[in-house]
């Protein structure tokens, strides 16, 4: 029913069902991993109303398991990708894998899905780090050195009561570079 995929890893297709309706997928290495891939394989849909929350899991220092949550897959919805490379440090959170007996060895992190109700899953709110930007890096960039190119410029900002006349100054409002 489920895949997950890690860049540069072969594509998982067979999770371990722990209960009737949570599935795991073990990440070995996952210190190396930035971004999974969570899909439906489009063999079986969730039932009617029904949808995946999927959680990070990671062993703590002490070795304890904690689980995030990523967000969801749906049958309008059949895949997502999510940034968990600066997840490792963050707090977990309430999940439905409980005190389930998972395996969990230092080295291996868990992907878990947990078939829900629809309901459920657009009241839950996903760790805010795990999205994954929608805008390329190039744009990204370029929005940002503009942001920054605008809050240098208005930093030298002054009144005109407080300029000088100065012949060999140009001045330009800063409204200007804003509507730029």
């Amino acid at each position: 029913m489920f895949g997950c995929l890690v860049a540069g890893r072969l594509v998982q297709a067979a999770p371990q069902q722990v209960a009737e309706d949570k599935f795991v997928f073990d990440l070995p290495d996952y210190e190396n991993i930035n971004h999974v891939v969570v899909f439906m394989l489009g063999t079986i849909p969730f039932p009617e109303g029904m949808g995946g929350s999927v959680y990070f899991c990671y062993p703590d220092q002490s070795g304890m398991a904690v689980w995030q949550l990523l967000g969801f897959v749906t049958n309008e919805k059949p895949s997502a990708i999510f940034k968990i490379s600066g997840l490792k440090s963050g707090k977990g959170s309430q999940h439905p894998f409980g005190a389930m007996n998972i395996p969990q060895t230092p080295t291996v992190a868990q992907i878990g899905i947990s078939v829900e109700l629809l309901e459920n899953l657009a009241q839950q709110t996903p760790v805010a780090s795990a999205a994954v930007s929608s805008v390329d890096s190039f744009t990204e960039f370029t929005q940002k050195m503009l942001d920054n190119f605008y809050n240098f410029a208005s930093s030298f900002a002054v009144t005109q009561a407080q300029m000088t006349p100065n012949p060999s100054e140009a001045f330009i409002p800063a409204n200007v570079v804003l509507k730029w």
